[in-house]
Order: C-alpha cells, then structure tokens, then sequence
C-alpha cells in the first residue's frame, strides 16, 4: 500500500550571477545546504540572449563534488584538470565525480537559446 507525503517546504529561485557573468537561477543553494544534505546547490540557466550565458564558467575548483548537467538546449563545452572533456549537446546529462582532482571549466556555446539545469552533491572524500 502506498502512502502519500506532504511536501515539507518550498523554495522560490533567486536570479544569481556566477562565473564570468553567467545568469542564472538558483532553486537551492549554501544557507539551506544543512536541510539538504548532501545536495549543495540546484542551478538553472535558460536564455534566448546569448550575452547572458557566453562568458561561461572559466576554470574554478570541484574536489568532493558530483556534478549532474541535464542540456535541455544548446551545447556547452566541458573540461577538466586532468584534460578530459567534450561536448554536452540537447537532451544529453553529464555526471561528472570530481574526486580528488582540482579544476573544472563550462563554457556555453553560442546559440540562439539555451536551457541547462545542474545539481550539484557533495560527497566525503576518503582520508589518504
């Protein structure tokens, strides 16, 4: 038999920049980062004017986190310290475990609309 739960809360996204100037909507973010333990922070970024996305986000640091990119629309491009990367196009997800190594870059493609929804996790690295 299964049973219905009532929703426990509700939070309305704030419009954030991030990056070089990207912006976006936070869902959920660092304050309730207790509540949601282990998520860190859901982002959405969806424009049809490409100077709101363009500048990307250039190199910054991701040791302990899983990423997860869902592209709805548009292409962005991927890399990482360890010099992997691709091409994240329409309707593709990406789930990225950062581990021990430091740097990740996401740079927007030019296009003329682009829908991105990305969760973030932090996850506890073993001691070593």
């Amino acid at each position: 038999m299964s049973s219905t739960r009532r929703v426990s809360k509700v939070w309305r996204s704030i419009p954030t920049v991030e990056g070089a100037g990207v912006q976006l909507k936070r869902a959920f973010g660092y304050p309730p980062v207790p509540e949601l333990d282990p998520f860190l922070l859901l982002d959405d970024f969806h424009s049809n004017d490409e100077r709101d996305y363009i500048a990307g986000f250039p190199w910054h640091p991701h040791r302990g986190i899983e990423t997860i990119t869902y592209m709805l629309h548009g292409r962005v491009e991927h890399g990482d310290s360890l010099g992997t990367g691709g091409i994240i196009h329409s309707d593709e997800v990406q789930w990225m475990t950062a581990g021990r190594f430091g740097l990740e870059s996401v740079c927007p493609t030019a296009d003329h609309r682009i829908v991105n929804l990305r969760l973030e996790r932090i996850y506890r690295l073993e001691a070593g």
